[in-house]
């Protein structure tokens, strides 16, 4: 059914498509071009250099409205009242000098201490007359020079003649000297009676004011931010296996809260799964194994013969593939952490590798302790440890033991494997030409097992080229 007659969807379409033309032409010229790009580099500079942390964020989020909302009063202040009551000061003194003036031009030099009495007790004035003198050379003025401007333009539209301002001089007064027909008439104000002295108080209660709000709103960005902490912490030590003492409980806000509650229920789900799982593991193990150890004992009543002996050997391998399967599908992950020693795991390789006839060197940087599943590690280090012993004639191993990660490195000159290969491999019952990946058991479970308890530390298992010509397995695990 058509909402609109063809007309007007002709008319739609006809307008969208000029004005797609249009952008595309203007995204061809060089000056949107240019703002385009220049846009990019901004934006791309700002992603770099701005917080990555949610609590810095908000603080952001709170402050710049803040003092840009500042910056905006300040200027307006600044403009219209400071300015204009500085105006308004200076032209009251403007107009007292030029009354002084008009008074000493009509009565003579007779009057002068009458004359410089009012001033001082009317006007707030101290006046002095210097018969002779000049006016100065003029002084370099200041960087932020309001109140000399203002004088100036007042003095040279009331007054009329030459003068010179010295606002630096003296923090409490004001000096400004006029040039008369026989000398000088200098006239000291106080600060307070040409200018807006009390403006710094404005200032500083706005700058009071801020840092009141933003240590508040500190304390509570704290007090929302420290639920999520806790909630990643939660989720990391459950990912890592590890057990808290103090059991996680949400807090927070309405959404924090939520999330919380969704992560407890579905750790209560995995964990649930994972108890099944293991259950069903145990009894099928239980009873297959019961079923083999009934196979051998009836082998045992028949006699030694050589296809006695095959069936026995096959029984065996059967034992072997059932031990891998099951070990692959438990994945160690009901085992709680603990401590374990890398010098005593690698030294139970060495000892392996002796029997063996081959040759293993490690090296332990950093400390020796380090806190994992201890039997899942020990199996991982195992592993990759008992596939270089099968391809290669030496190992050597190089545990670096971090603040933040443990990386385990095997290089061996066994024959490696090709680069495209070096993911396949993984893959649970994948086997290669040169069984680079299978376990003693025939699986092609080695390498899968060794990534999955990695893993389940939250970290990973890597290949490459080994510098001894051979493979590099790299293991790399967060402290």
């Amino acid at each position: 059914m058509k909402l609109w007659p063809a007309s007007v969807q002709t008319a739609c379409e006809r307008a969208a498509h000029a004005l797609r033309r249009r952008t595309r032409e203007l995204e061809r010229l060089p000056g949107l071009r240019h703002i385009a790009g220049a846009y990019k580099v901004i934006a791309r500079w700002t992603h770099h250099r701005l917080p990555r942390g949610l609590f810095a964020r908000s603080l952001l989020i709170i402050i710049i409205p803040m003092l840009l909302l500042q910056a905006v009063v300040a200027t307006v202040f600044m403009e219209r009242h400071w300015q204009m009551v500085t105006r308004r000061l200076a032209d009251a003194v403007t107009g007292d000098i030029a009354a002084i003036i008009d008074l000493i031009d009509v009565t003579g030099d007779e009057y002068e201490s009458e004359i410089v009495s009012i001033a001082a007790r009317d006007m707030g004035l101290r006046v002095a007359f210097e018969p002779g003198a000049k006016l100065p050379p003029p002084l370099p003025k200041p960087f932020f020079g309001l109140l000399d401007q203002v004088l100036a333009e007042l003095i040279s539209a009331k007054i009329g003649r030459p003068f010179w301002i010295d606002t630096l001089g003296d923090s409490r007064f004001v000096e400004i000297r006029i040039k008369l027909d026989d000398g000088i008439l200098r006239i000291f104000a106080r600060r307070s009676m040409t200018y807006a002295s009390n403006t710094h108080i404005f200032i500083l209660w706005m700058v009071g004011t801020s840092l009141v709000l933003i240590g508040i709103a500190t304390l509570f960005l704290r007090g929302q931010i420290r639920p999520i902490l806790k909630l990643t912490q939660a989720a990391e030590d459950f990912g890592k296996g590890h057990r808290s003492e103090v059991p996680y409980t949400p807090r927070g806000a309405i959404e924090i809260r939520r999330a919380g509650l969704a992560f407890i229920l579905m750790r209560e789900r995995i964990e649930r799964q994972i108890e099944q799982r293991t259950t069903m593991l145990n009894g099928v193990s239980h009873d297959l194994r019961t079923i083999l150890t009934r196979f051998k004992l009836q082998l045992a009543l028949i006699g030694e013969s050589p296809e006695v002996e095959a069936l026995n050997e096959d029984i065996e391998e059967m034992q072997k593939m059932l031990q891998g399967y099951i070990d692959f599908a438990r994945g160690d992950a009901e085992e709680t952490t603990g401590t374990a020693s890398l010098s005593t795991l690698f030294r139970r390789q060495k000892e392996d590798f002796e029997l063996s006839g081959k040759s293993l060197h490690y090296v332990v940087i950093g400390p020796d302790e380090v806190t994992v599943r201890p039997n899942a590690f020990a199996r991982l280090i195992a592993n990759l440890a008992s596939n270089a012993k099968r391809h290669a004639d030496s190992l050597e191993i190089t545990a670096e033991h971090g603040e933040k990660w443990l990386t385990v490195t095997f290089d061996d000159d066994g024959p490696g494997i090709s680069p495209e290969m070096r993911e396949e491999v993984f893959k649970p019952f994948l086997r290669l030409d040169n069984a680079r990946n299978l376990d003693s058991s025939g699986t092609g479970l080695g390498l899968a097992i060794a990534r999955d308890i990695a893993r389940s530390h939250g970290g990973n298992v890597t290949l490459g080229d080994s510098p001894l010509g051979g493979l590099r397995a790299v293991i790399s695990i967060p402290c």
